[in-house]
């Protein structure tokens, strides 16, 4: 169960890390912070590592906290503030919200059952 909780963990993290580099353009605007695709590009590297880490088991426990936090950021930087605005594009930062709420809380969960390298 923990290797196939691992996989559901890490690719779709590396996916989304992918997706940041496609789309860095459309992203950038939803960054409160001045050089906005800079910052998507950087989240998505972020994504990534985490995702390959947490396949290789490599500092694992480190990646998975890390991205909770990174995850969390998300949530109160980018989509609380879109989901207060209400309207369709509300409803739309409540489900990224509560996405990636609840992964960050699966990642908390993960990091708690690695060991402390």
């Amino acid at each position: 169960m923990t290797k196939l909780g691992r996989f559901l963990l890490a690719v779709p993290m590396a996916i989304f890390g992918i997706l940041h580099f496609m789309a860095a353009d459309a992203m950038a605007g939803m960054v409160p912070l001045p050089g906005g695709a800079i910052w998507v590009y950087v989240s998505g590297v972020a994504l990534i590592a985490a995702a390959v880490s947490i396949i290789m088991q490599k500092k694992a426990r480190l990646a998975a906290t890390l991205l909770a936090i990174l995850l969390l950021i998300f949530v109160f930087a980018i989509h609380l503030p879109g989901a207060m605005k209400g309207g369709d594009s509300g409803q739309m930062s409540m489900m990224s919200l509560l996405k990636d709420l609840a992964i960050a809380g699966g990642a908390l969960i993960f990091a708690g059952t690695q060991p402390i390298e």
